[in-house]
């Protein structure tokens, strides 16, 4: 999966403190893993695989969300990277590397791009020396953080990225975790609010919709049995989280049809994932 790259302060599972080993449950799905298996990946268990088939079982098409959200991850870190010249990203929630990270699209074409990401899963945390990988010109780093806890994010994150200079915010599929008397577009605002003029977030999240009932039904099973627990929230909610940003064309819709390539199937077909990418000026 990663090649031509150097190692930078590889985080191995032989280094996790025993309070991050002690933080994997293995007995119950968790999020990270069943995104994982649903991405083709390999790091996770029977109860993950499990819990995957019966949310899909209930929602045919909760792959297709994945693959998309990934897509867009891709799609939005190349045209920032090569299209407005961002050289720094903050990738929030990054969940278990797969193909295609965030610092293999940027470097890609920037060498010496910068990415900080931070997640506060033990098992990302157990994976992270995959993360910590950069072309000899840029640089990588890991923050085993809660997207709550803001002030110690951007004080690590300080250490590797500039932040008198534009930064991408990378937020995919991670404000769902933040309940709504967590003050979730306090918490955003906060984070953009410490980047310059110039900066991006880049925000992804599952919607509720009276147009796909299944998904709220695959959202009530996944809160019952799974951790941890989700917040659905309409389009104009995501929406709000983008407020006083410059959106980029076409604003705020289905992942799967921000950018989409040029193919000859015509419009992506919608998914619940909804997504955009917002300039602060």
């Amino acid at each position: 999966m990663i090649h031509g790259r150097h190692e930078r302060n590889p985080v191995t599972s032989d280094a996790l403190p025993g309070g991050h080993r002690d933080r994997i449950d293995t007995t119950r799905p968790h999020t990270a893993r069943i995104w994982n298996y649903w991405l083709g990946g390999k790091d996770n268990h029977p109860v993950d695989e499990e819990a995957g088939e019966q949310i899909r079982r209930l929602h045919p098409g909760i792959v297709d969300y994945a693959l998309a959200d990934r897509a867009f991850l891709g799609r939005a870190v190349r045209h920032l990277t090569a299209e407005v010249g961002i050289r720094q990203f903050l990738d929030i929630g990054t969940g278990l590397p797969t193909v295609d990270n965030t610092h293999e699209v940027a470097q890609r074409i920037a060498p010496d791009s910068r990415i900080v990401y931070v997640d506060n899963d033990p098992l990302v945390l157990r994976h992270a020396q995959a993360l910590l990988t950069s072309a000899p010109e840029g640089r990588t780093d890991y923050i085993d953080a809660d997207l709550r806890d803001v002030g110690e994010i951007l004080e690590h994150a300080a250490k590797t990225l500039d932040l008198t200079q534009p930064v991408a915010l990378v937020l995919l599929g991670v404000v769902i975790f933040v309940g709504d008397d967590e003050d979730p577009y306090g918490i955003v605002r906060r984070l953009v609010d410490a980047l310059p003029a110039g900066s991006h977030l880049v925000l992804s999240h599952t919607i509720t919709s009276p147009a796909m009932p299944d998904v709220d039904e695959a959202v009530a099973f996944w809160n019952e049995h799974g951790t941890p627990k989700l917040n659905q929230r309409t389009p104009d909610q995501v929406a709000r989280f983008f407020d006083g940003l410059e959106l980029l064309d076409p604003g705020v819709l289905s992942c799967s049809r921000w950018r989409p390539e040029d193919t000859e199937e015509g419009t992506p077909d919608e998914v619940a994932m909804f997504g955009g990418v917002g300039r602060k000026s």
